[in-house]
């Protein structure tokens, strides 16, 4: 879900006749503090009354982040280029799929652009090559490479600026080495493929690069290789044409090596060959392979690291043995590393057993051997795996986590935190014919809590939960997930929707409203995730975060409680009138009945930008949300994946678009049955910045390394 830069009031804001959302806080108070309030109005973002950049010193402005500024019209981007075009050193436009190739193209007049983002733009090989040509500065390039490029239309004056650029992302629509054999200097190459396995008409597509594609990329100079793939199968073919140049001759200066696939990928000679290479040649400070090539394998102790600031070894079989002495060293100083995702890995907190089942409890000694050895870690990713803590005292996997003080975000299985044994203050769960009403059946009058307090009968305000404490030591956690360890979501990725789930953990039973509640504590959270919470009886503890969690910017809630009602929504209702900076809202379960007291709830939401909803028995009332649109104005994305018929879904769509696209150039709006057989072909026209932030569930937390791109 969103990263944002603007969660706090601004001094913009605050001025109430300058608008300057978008822009940096040091360029902002720059601004403020050499030019009147009242002489400048300078909006790039939602509430525009006029673009006027007259009487700014135009010196000032270095850097304009465009990146999903849904209020962005055709116009308004084309003056703001007119105006302060020629100063601008950094354009951010990525996301900005709504905007037309000819207005784009206008970016030709920023001749002083040292770094560009166009990811998610419309651009065409002559556009490209137009923009390109004028921009000799450039050293930082993202775009996307889409079916119908032509590298031959590339101009000379294009393919002079693109030998200059050091940093490349890519975003590969079809198969195709794009610009990367232009870029004779690159450093920095980070390629994310997303090529369909199939057209929409049935037909098979091949992997391999179409005439003219087989140039040779340069890798001399390479530093950072990083490539992200989609599930299918032509992905993985795509990426091996990449890699059998590196397995010729590995750069010597490269320190970060990372490949990021679903599934399997079976490890080939060349792949192979490079691996050998990069372990005899280079120190690494970043990794990230497939499971394939790990599992089974040596290959990690005979890999050399400088100062490593990430690992992801996630899905991997890696054993808790094998993390201690090839990846620790048996306790090495990895002081340096900030970022590691054992997301999948089951057996990573374990003895070197083989039949280890999933009940079993962790071995304590190797957590808290990673935790003294990687002191300085910012983000922890554990989720997807059943890490039980055992009855021993201060030897629970949360006490120990939260020796981690430099935490800023981490992801966990649901079961990891439940107490090891049953804690006195938990009074038994009531029988599920008693546990709650039924969700919006009957009437609820908002923000009228209809539920008991989390905490009822405590002498004390603070539970004795080992996740209360460990969240107690983390008040600068920013970004939360807790992930039931058998989830998996109805909507996966180019596949029919999964009609049934494994039912959740034992342990994940142990956890409740009162364990949401702690969450609470954390002032400074903007992200959160909560899934497969079976114990979750009122969702009480979700108005505690409501109240105290105010920089919560992205909310994402599945499957919590009973499966048969949604038995959360009075207090769902009731925390949502106070999230005021909520901007993305993903809700997935399966008998939820989104009707008018949902989105009158939800329309209390002011600053909400994405909402999706995923519910295979689930109903949509049609007026209720054209008033939840008409209510919110900044509401760009509407998705609704439910039980509805297919012409129900479809009138919905039609209205939404037919009242509010004029008004709102960004917004997008996918109404469709979740079972229906044609989902897939739906997704695929879903822009990927919404559905990989959105529209799809996954663990976010270590996903990539920090700061990959700027």
């Amino acid at each position: 879900m969103s990263n944002d830069d603007d969660a706090a009031p601004t001094a913009a804001e605050a001025a109430g006749d300058i608008h300057l959302l978008g822009f940096s806080d040091e360029i902002l108070l720059h601004i403020l503090s050499h030019v009147p309030s009242t002489d400048l109005v300078l909006n790039v973002r939602r509430t525009c009354r006029k673009l006027s950049v007259l009487c700014l010193d135009k010196s000032l402005v270095h850097t304009v982040l465009l990146q999903k500024d849904y209020q962005a019209s055709e116009d308004k981007v084309k003056q703001l280029v007119k105006e302060i075009g020629r100063e601008i050193q950094q354009l951010n436009m990525a996301g900005c799929y709504w905007l037309s190739g000819s207005t784009i193209e206008h970016v030709a007049r920023c001749h002083s652009l040292v770094k560009m983002n166009l990811s998610g733009c419309h651009l065409t090989s002559l556009r490209l090559s137009k923009v390109l040509s004028a921009l000799q500065h450039l050293r930082s390039l993202a775009i996307d490479v889409s079916p119908g490029f032509d590298a031959s239309q590339l101009s000379s004056e294009c393919k002079a600026t693109l030998s200059r650029v050091r940093e490349l992302k890519q975003t590969l629509f079809t198969p195709s080495y794009g610009v990367v054999p232009c870029c004779a200097s690159l450093q920095k190459l980070l390629l994310y493929f997303e090529i369909l396995d199939r057209t929409r008409e049935g037909a098979v597509l091949s992997g391999q690069l179409m005439v003219g594609q087989s140039n040779v990329p340069h890798y001399q100079n390479l530093r950072v290789f990083y490539a992200r793939l989609a599930p299918g199968y032509i992905n993985q073919e795509v990426v091996r044409l990449y890699l059998a140049v590196l397995s010729d001759r590995t750069p010597e200066n490269l320190h970060a090596f990372l490949i990021s696939v679903p599934g399997s990928f079976v490890e080939s000679g060349a792949t192979k060959n490079l691996l050998d290479s990069m372990a005899r040649n280079v120190a690494l400070d970043a990794l990230q392979l497939p499971k394939s090539w790990l599992n089974g394998s040596t290959l990690l102790q005979h890999m050399k690291f400088n100062n490593p600031f990430y690992f992801s070894f996630s899905r991997c079989t890696l054993s808790g043995g094998h993390l201690i002495q090839r990846v620790i060293n048996g306790g090495k100083d990895l002081r340096s590393l900030a970022s590691l995702n054992l997301s999948g890995c089951v057996h990573c907190l374990s003895a070197d057993s083989l039949l280890r089942k999933a009940e079993d409890d962790i071995d304590s000694s190797i957590l808290e051997t990673l935790v003294e050895s990687c002191c300085n870690l910012h983000h922890l990713n554990l989720s997807a795996a059943h890490h039980h803590s055992s009855d021993g005292l201060g030897r629970h996997l949360c006490q120990l986590l939260a020796r981690l003080c430099h935490l800023r975000s981490l992801s966990l299985p649901v079961c990891s935190v439940a107490d090891s044994a049953p804690r006195p203050d938990r009074a038994p769960a009531p029988p599920a014919m008693h546990a709650v009403p039924r969700g919006f059946g009957k009437k609820v009058r908002i923000g009228v809590q209809a539920f008991p307090s989390p905490f009822l009968g405590q002498s004390s305000t603070q539970p004795a939960s080992v996740f209360w404490s460990l969240l107690k030591k983390l008040p600068f956690l920013e970004h939360l997930e807790l992930i039931g360890s058998n989830f998996s979501s109805a909507m996966p990725r180019n596949e029919p929707a999964i009609r049934n789930s494994l039912p959740p953990c034992s342990r994940a039973q142990n956890v409740g409203d009162s364990e949401v509640a702690a969450i609470g504590q954390l002032a400074f959270l903007r992200h959160l995730t909560l899934a497969q919470l079976p114990g979750m009886l009122t969702g009480s503890g979700l108005v505690s975060i409501g109240l105290q969690c105010q920089q919560l910017q992205s909310l994402s809630l599945a499957n919590l409680g009973m499966m048969g009602k949604v038995v959360y929504m009075p207090a769902l209702a009731d925390m949502l009138k106070h999230c005021k900076r909520l901007k993305d809202l993903r809700l997935e379960q399966p008998y939820f009945n989104a009707n008018a007291q949902f989105f009158q709830a939800l329309g209390q939401c002011s600053s909400l930008e994405r909402l999706c909803l995923v519910s295979r028995s689930g109903t949509v009332q049609p007026d209720a949300v054209l008033a939840f649109m008409a209510r919110c104005l900044h509401v760009v994305v509407c998705h609704m994946f439910t039980g509805e018929s297919l012409t129900t879904c479809k009138s919905l769509q039609q209205s939404l678009l037919r009242s509010f696209q004029a008004e709102r150039p960004a917004l997008n709006v996918v109404i469709f049955p979740l079972l229906h057989e044609g989902l897939t072909d739906v997704i695929r026209d879903v822009p990927m910045v919404h559905l990989d932030e959105i529209t799809l569930f996954k663990s976010r937390v270590a996903e990539e390394p920090p700061n990959l791109w700027w």
